[in-house]
Parts: C-alpha cells; sequence; structure tokens
C-alpha cells in the first residue's frame, strides 16, 4: 500500500540544528509517530512563518511533506512553548535534562503515547516548581520521578525489591546497588569485579520505589528529604541512565551551573 505523501503529527521539539542559509533540522518526539527529524525550510529568516516554532521545549502541531532524505515541514503551530520552564536558568536546564533523554533512549519512528504523555507532564511540574531548593526539599523531584519512568518505558527499571542476584528480598539496611548488574543487590551476594557497587541507604530505597509507585507526576507527595538522600537518589538514577546510554548527561551539567549561580 502506498504511502500518503503528507501526514500529521504533534510533538515535542527536543533539539534542533541549522541546516544550509536558512534551513534548520528539528528533531521532535511525536504521539504518532515518535522520534522524527524533519526540515523547516527558511525556519531561521526572521520573516518566516515558522520562526521559533522549533525552539527546544515547543510542542508543535505538523504536517509534514515525505522527503528523498528528510520529511519536510510544510505546516506548523505551536500548541504548548512552556513559558513557565523557559522562565528562568535552572528551569530550563530541567527541561533540557527530560529532552536530552528522550533523544537518548528513542528510536526513529518507534512511537510510544506513554513517553510523549510522560514528558508533558513532567515538563508542567517543572514550570510549577519553585526555582530554589531547600534542605529538605528539590525542585527536582519532578525530574527524577521522570528518570525512573522512563527507564521502565524503556525497558530498563532498575529491580528495586529483591535481590537481582540471587532473588531474595531484600532485608532493611542489608542492600546495595549496582546499574551494571541491574539494580539492588542483598549483602551476601558477590558481583564480578568489574561491577561497580555502591552503597544504598534505606531512606533512598523507600524514595526510589516511591517514585516507581505513583501514578503520575502530579501525585508526587511533598516530600521531606535530608540533601544527602537528594543526592544519593540523584546519583543512583544518573549512574543507571548513563550506564544504558553510554554517555554521560549533558543537560546536568547545565543544571550544576546553575545551581551554583
Amino acid at each position: 500500500m502506498t504511502q500518503p505523501r503528507t501526514y500529521r503529527a504533534v510533538g515535542l521539539t527536543l533539539r534542533k540544528s541549522p541546516a544550509g542559509e536558512a534551513d534548520l533540522i528539528a528533531s521532535l518526539y511525536s504521539r504518532e509517530h515518535g522520534k522524527l527529524d524533519v526540515l523547516a525550510r527558511g525556519a531561521r529568516r526572521l520573516t518566516s512563518k515558522l520562526m521559533g516554532h522549533f525552539e527546544p521545549l515547543t510542542l508543535v502541531r505538523l504536517s509534514i511533506a515525505r522527503g528523498r532524505t528528510l520529511d519536510i515541514v510544510a505546516e506548523a503551530e505551536v500548541v504548548n512553548a512552556f513559558p513557565d520552564v523557559k522562565a528562568d536558568y535552572a528551569s530550563v536546564a530541567r527541561g533540557l535534562h527530560v529532552a536530552e533523554l528522550i533523544d537518548g533512549f528513542s528510536a526513529s519512528s518507534a512511537s510510544n503515547p506513554q513517553v510523549l504523555d510522560l514528558a508533558l507532564q513532567t515538563l508542567d511540574a517543572i514550570g510549577k516548581q519553585s526555582p530554589a531548593a531547600t534542605d529538605d526539599h528539590s525542585p527536582d523531584l519532578p525530574l527524577r520521578y521522570f528518570d525512573l519512568q522512563l527507564l521502565q518505558l524503556s525497558g530498563f527499571l532498575p529491580e528495586l525489591y529483591q535481590c537481582v542476584e540471587c532473588g531474595d528480598g531484600l532485608e532493611p539496611e542489608r542492600h546495595r546497588f549496582a546499574a551494571g548488574a541491574g539494580g539492588a543487590l542483598c549483602a551476601d551476594c558477590i558481583t564480578p569485579p568489574e561491577i561497580v557497587v555502591r552503597p544504598l541507604s534505606l531512606p533512598a530505597l523507600k524514595v526510589l520505589r516511591l517514585l516507581h509507585r505513583t501514578e503520575s507526576v502530579d501525585r508526587l507527595p511533598q516530600l521531606n528529604m535530608p540533601a544527602t538522600v537528594q543526592r544519593e537518589v540523584h546519583g543512583i538514577l544518573s549512574e543507571t541512565l548513563q550506564y544504558w546510554l553510554d554517555r554521560q548527561l549533558r543537560a546536568q551539567s547545565f543544571l550544576d551551573a546553575a545551581k551554583l549561580a
């Protein structure tokens, strides 16, 4: 069956790059078609109707024509530009973290509407967060929820309830964590020397399980977490994400810089 020459999509812009004198290539994650790379002709011209439609973290509705190498944007309409997320440097950095991970974990043309829903809900939560963290409250909690839920949707959820080596249930204060082994370990199991194993405190394990069980980001409770637990949860999830992506997270450096500003 012949494919139609044009199709429609609603997608979140993950990144963009210049092409030619005035064109740009935008990478989006769409509900209908998964990750797409499209060519927006003339979009960098100030007089173009497409100007500003493909800034990262912008949800757009598109009409797209099939091309030989890249499909071409015929029409575009901004659905949500997430102005609250773009209101300050720290929130932008958090949003770019979302975009980077979706880009890294998504295959071209492999659709998973739940991924887009998770991203949009997380961006809404980021926009509502106070930009400043206190000793007991972290505005990054929606990000940690996003991290864990994206790992689950991608098939890489770490084991949090039993030892990945022996299968026994975890006993309080007798557990560790190894991203390379697939999750939590009991205190007795031995892993190969090349597997990096780190301590896993009971408070951090409880937070990770809560993030796993919570149905949506807007149902996250207000947690009073000591800074040490915040850092531990962040470290565990960052190690797991980087293990599966096999690279460092670029957006994290922007977020770290924003916190120091």
